[in-house]
């Protein structure tokens, strides 16, 4: 059969591209020069290649999308330096290269979209560059084949690339295996609360392998169960099957007997990566495991001795690239337990010489488990000595292995590992630190929360606000909704296999699970599951009565959540089309008997007689009740309803947070979060729980932020390294210091600017006396109000059609003025404002010029209004705000449509000359003041009870405010941040004894 156009055209371009892989260059040359003696009388002409394009040929979309995508990530290409990855201006510079005309161009632009995906943030200290392009293109075999398994998986060629350049920014600062000198590099790879760290650290194992990384250990959990789940998924996604046969026949029965995964072992031993042959057959080398699924560690001697007889030159030493790349790997993921790391340790002291010449990569995931000391050791009274074990015989291990680089894996950005750099001697990430990007298709705080929303309350829906859509309140006054949360369990499960009967791939729905946590205690787990399982067993999903309930949540919730946020998918158009996918959810649930399954043992055996391994059952559709255990590591999959609620009063940290957060494709608008909240009006904010949960994800967005900011380089210097973050830590959460008695931070923060940037205080004082001091400093400020109020406009944006309007109180203050208000102000913590303050006193010529600042106090709207004098001054609207649960500071001060009003002002006046003379309110030159009077309460009543005649007491008031300096407020190096060295002596420790001079 004659080849067809399309499959030509598609052959002549693969060739093409193929010749380009490092750079785009002039693409009709390379197109030609693949056609001219196969095809020389090919149509190579723009015309057709737009027309198979436009009508959706997927073969040659598919192509030019993974080369497109790999040009738009390229890190500072040598073809478009110039060019920010992910952007416009890139992609233009590759159609400039390729000399695309205009219809290609958008085109190609509608099939493959630029992925505007941010990358990683890398902070660092200075490294030796060696993991080129070239190098890392010389020897891709592992990382190839792993990449192949994730497109078979379905990932698309943006989150492929993502992950590309995520552990690219790993292993360039690791040191080189290859180099003579022997070196420790340490770092710290922060992600998301079950975001695919896993994914990176695959990734990394094989990048680093390729390049020359000849063992690797991974550290994987703390239960057999979580350590085989780790290398089940090394073994199917990168080790591959011709490695774990070893050369055994697939088809010899006798041959396969101890071998995992083969035959009925493992119903998915088909989706095992496959080279082809064994990888040493194929030009590349072979990987040893020296643990297998259900074997942990056990004798390390013989497969790392083995390494000695590999050399090609035995009189040279193994990191030298004649023997280094022909050489095994050895790979072995062991539990984070004392008994396994003494005899892998122990067995290594054995091994002599070999050791010095081994490049070693060594993966701590959830390494925060393996930290000396934690911030408060009551909260961990079972866990501490097992930790500190562990973190001794983590340095040991470093200690033998001088070429050993250690990579920790988090998802906490304040991770004890990082808060706690007293251990900057073994596994203290000085090295560098590495924020992972929110991958896409991901659910996390910013979708149970309303994070930054500018919609008013009575307002939002079930489409334009997350918390309406996924969060069901659980007061003590409305009773406590369990049976409604089973009700929605079952509900949910039945949407999935309609959805799965109905075209939707169920590949996400092999699992469902609900999750049921009200207390830490083990007792009050078994009551809870008795419960629940009672409640199943009265609930009637069969009878009339039991259909009428899901039937009217089925109405009242999900159909119209689904509607406003899944319309795309196959939907029920009435309960009784729903109905015998009901029946079917209650029997997957209810099979054996048993709905309800108690998580709370910390055992091997324990976990062992649940029968919860993900991985190896079928189908795991269960309720689960626990408590603490479940919150590290142990992964509970297609978890869709979450009910969270404490009936005692517990001071333990809230280590559960986040169960609920996830990939969750398919049935993102099924998943509820049943959480305890604090009455409207109640006293006791401690108590809720979804409000606790959101301060701490607003604290670690921000510090996420703060990073990202600080990450870019100056001249290409970092403005930030390692040592230096753990007092930009301290700044989030005050009580954070060296553990040991006898050290402190060596790095202290003095200076954080922010041109065209919010600076918002949070740590107000809580004494009377105070506040009615820092009340007094401000009163001559205020008489520059003006009692005329001024109307503010924010434009519609994505969130609401509506535009949205407020008014507030104006004035125009000197930079001098300001300066010496803020200069006077005390705080709860000593030194809060401080590193701001030096920058702001700098505003008068020194740093930069700012001449003065717009003075802005926003009024609430009528209905809600309370006004008061402050001091004799015109009357303000007084704001109610809470501090954050068991912190002193406050959390959000300004409220979203005043802030992006502010923002507007400062980045209008900051445009260009003819934007500014269409309409900017201020100058360029002027600073912006959102000020409000804060009365701390939780209803109205608290405003109304410092109010007295009309004026309000000033011991009452908090003065809170958020500034926004203008644009133009920067320096000449352009550096957001600084510090200074406590003592230059130790310039690169993060601690130092506190006697240091």
């Amino acid at each position: 059969m004659s080849d067809t156009p399309a499959t030509v055209l598609l052959e002549i371009h693969t060739d093409a591209l193929a010749g380009m892989r490092n750079a785009p260059r002039h693409f009709a040359k390379w197109a030609a020069l693949a056609a001219d003696e196969d095809y020389p009388d090919a149509d190579l002409s723009e015309d057709l290649f737009h027309t198979y394009l436009v009508s959706g040929d997927e073969a040659l979309r598919a192509l030019w999308s993974r080369r497109l995508t790999a040009w738009d990530f390229a890190e500072a290409p040598h073809w478009a330096v110039a060019t920010p990855a992910r952007t416009d201006e890139r992609r233009t510079a590759v159609y400039d290269r390729l000399q695309f005309g205009i219809d290609v161009r958008k085109a190609l632009n509608d099939a493959v979209p630029v992925a505007r995906i941010p990358g990683p943030t890398v902070i660092t200290r200075e490294f030796t560059p060696w993991y080129t392009p070239e190098r890392a293109a010389a020897r891709p075999f592992y990382w190839t084949s792993y990449e192949g398994k994730l497109r078979a998986k379905g990932w698309s060629d943006a989150a492929i690339a993502s992950l590309d350049e995520a552990s690219r920014a790993v292993v360039e600062r690791l040191t080189d295996p290859e180099q003579q000198a022997a070196r420790q590099a340490k770092g710290l790879v922060v992600g998301y609360v079950q975001s695919g760290k896993t994914a990176n650290f695959t990734g990394v194992a094989a990048k680093a392998i390729d390049a020359g990384y000849r063992l690797v250990i991974v550290l994987g959990g703390t239960l057999n169960l979580l350590r085989a789940q780790t290398q089940r998924r090394l073994d199917m996604e990168l080790i591959g099957q011709e490695n774990i046969l070893r050369g055994a026949d697939i088809t010899d029965l006798d041959s396969l007997v101890g071998v995992d995964y083969v035959g009925d072992d493992d119903a998915d031993w088909h989706e095992f990566v496959q080279h082809g042959a064994r990888p040493s057959v194929l030009g590349a080398f072979d990987i040893e495991r020296l643990t297998t699924r259900d074997k942990d560690y056990k004798s390390l001697a013989q497969g790392i001795r083995a390494l000695e007889f590999e050399k090609r030159e035995p009189t040279r030493p193994l990191h030298e690239p004649a023997n280094l790349h022909h050489a095994a790997a050895r790979v072995l993921v062991v539990k984070k337990n004392k008994s396994v790391l003494t005899k892998l340790v122990k067995d290594l002291k054995q091994i002599h010489g070999l050791l010095g010449e081994l490049p070693a990569l060594i993966i701590d995931d959830e390494s925060d488990q393996a930290s000396v000391n934690t911030l408060d050791p009551k909260k961990w009274e079972q866990g501490r000595p097992e930790r500190t074990a562990i973190n001794g015989l983590l340095s040991q291990l470093l200690k033998l292995l001088p070429r050993a680089q250690y990579v920790g894996y988090t998802a906490t950005p304040f991770a004890n590992v990082f808060i706690d750099p007293g251990d900057d001697e073994d596994i203290f990430p000085s090295d560098f630190l590495i924020s992972l990007p929110r991958p896409s298709g991901y659910m996390g705080a910013q979708d149970f929360h309303d994070l930054d929303s500018a919609i008013p309350r009575e307002e939002r829906t079930y489409a334009n606000s997350q918390e309406k859509a996924h969060i069901r309140d659980v007061y003590e006054s409305t009773g406590d909704r369990l049976q409604e949360a089973m009700d929605a369990f079952v509900l949910s499960g039945a949407l999935k296999l309609y959805r799965a009967d109905h075209g939707v791939d169920d590949g996400p729905f092999r699992h469902h699970t609900m999750l049921a946590h009200q207390s830490v205690r083990k007792d009050d787990h078994a009551d809870l599951a008795l419960r629940i399982n009672s409640m199943w067993h009265q609930a009637g999903y069969s009878s009339t009565a039991g259909h009428e309930r899901l039937a009217a949540l089925w109405t009242s919730d999900f159909a119209q959540v689904s509607e406003a946020r899944a319309s795309d998918l196959p939907a029920p158009t009435t309960y009784e089309a729903l109905r015998p996918y009901v029946n079917a959810a209650r029997q997957r649930i209810g099979s054996g008997g048993q709905p309800v399954i108690v998580v709370n043992g910390d055992s091997d055996r324990y976990f062992d007689q649940l029968n919860l391994d993900f991985d190896r059952t079928q189908h795991v559709w269960k309720i689960l009740v626990g408590g603490t255990k479940l919150s590290r590591g142990f992964t509970v999959e297609g978890l869709t309803i979450t009910y969270y609620r404490r009936t005692t009063q517990q001071a333990d940290t809230l280590m559960q947070m986040g169960r609920w957060f996830g990939f969750r494709p398919g049935y993102r608008d099924l998943v509820r979060l049943y959480i305890g909240r604090e009455e409207p009006f109640g006293r006791n904010k401690y108590a809720d729980l979804y409000e606790a949960y959101e301060a701490i994800c607003r604290d670690e967005e921000t510090f996420r932020e703060q990073l990202a900011q600080y990450a870019m380089l100056v001249d290409g210097q970092p403005q930030l390294t390692p040592v230096q973050v753990p007092p930009l830590v301290a700044q989030h959460l005050p009580w954070v210091k060296p553990s040991a008695r006898n050290k402190m931070f060596n790095a202290e923060l003095v200076e954080i600017q922010s041109p065209g940037r919010p600076i918002e205080p949070a740590a107000y004082p809580l004494k009377t006396l105070v506040l009615k001091r820092n009340t007094e400093r401000w009163r001559p400020l205020l008489d520059a109000l003006s009692s005329a109020p001024v109307t503010f406009t924010n434009p519609p944006d994505n969130s609401s059609s509506l535009a949205r309007t407020f008014e507030a109180l104006t004035g125009t203050v000197s930079h001098r003025d300001l300066v010496s208000v803020l200069s006077q102000l005390e705080w709860e913590r000593p030194g809060h404002f401080d590193p701001h303050l030096t920058y702001l006193s700098q505003l008068d010529g020194t740093l930069a010029k700012v001449d003065d600042w717009q003075l802005i106090s926003p009024r609430l709207v009528a209905g809600t209004r309370i006004e008061a004098r402050v001091l004799g001054s015109l009357p303000l609207s007084l704001v109610r705000r809470t501090r954050q649960s068991n912190k002193t500071s406050f959390g959000r001060i300004a409220s979203v449509e005043h802030r992006t009003a502010a923002q507007r002002l400062i980045d209008e006046a900051g445009a260009s000359p003819e934007a500014r003379a269409q309409g900017a309110r201020i100058g360029s030159t002027t600073g912006v003041v959102l000020l409000y009077p804060v009365v701390e309460g939780g209803s109205h009543s608290d405003v109304q009870a410092v109010v007295q005649s009309g004026s309000a007491d000033p011991s009452q008031i908090v003065m809170a405010f958020t500034l926004i300096p203008p644009t133009s407020a920067a320096s000449a190096d352009r550096r957001l941040v600084r510090f200074r060295a406590k003592s230059s002596r130790y310039a690169s420790e993060a601690t130092i004894p506190t006697d240091a001079s």
